[in-house]
């Protein structure tokens, strides 16, 4: 039995939402009748960049900028590792099979930042205004024991005053 004429290429995943540093797999599966080559470009705002090329059962030919990031497989994925911001956009795969047939097919990746350095202002802020109130607390305090000490001392001295008057007042009589 042989393959019916053509290329066929089946993309389960045509959409894929990723973090920054995340691994993702553009997950393809194609199929021939002969040997097929199989080619990723890279299309964003920055331009088109072309990702790797390989035959099947040759060596496969991975752009410098892409050389320590990607992984192929047989059956035309790739896996792409620790993406950035610049990575969000189109892939596009192109199958050629030896007798000249091509199909191709798309990928949209969007990617995503993980916002720590916004949660890291908030837990920054949080504490520093949980001690400033914990300062102020404790100000407080001393302020209204001061007051207490302050109290106690002038109604000794009134109290104290007073009854030098009353004395006074009965020798003079």
């Amino acid at each position: 039995l042989s393959a019916p004429a053509g290329v066929s290429l089946v993309i389960p995943h045509p959409n894929i939402n990723a973090t920054v540093a995340q691994n993702i797999l553009l997950s393809v599966e194609y199929s021939c009748r002969g040997v097929a080559s199989v080619e990723w470009r890279h299309v964003s705002s920055w331009g088109t960049t072309k990702i790797v090329e390989w035959k099947s059962g040759t060596d496969v030919n991975i752009s410098t900028v892409y050389k320590d990031r990607v992984t192929t497989f047989e059956n035309g994925s790739i896996q792409l590792l620790n993406v950035s911001m610049r990575d969000a956009g189109y892939y596009f795969i192109t199958v050629t099979e030896e007798f000249g047939t091509n199909t191709y097919g798309t990928i949209i990746v969007n990617v995503y930042e993980i916002i720590y350095e916004d949660l890291h202002f908030v837990a920054v802020l949080f504490a520093f205004l949980a001690a400033v109130s914990a300062i102020l607390i404790c100000f407080m305090w001393l302020c209204n024991k001061s007051l207490h000490l302050f109290q106690k001392k002038t109604t000794h001295k009134l109290t104290a005053s007073t009854t030098e008057e009353i004395e006074l007042e009965t020798i003079e009589c």
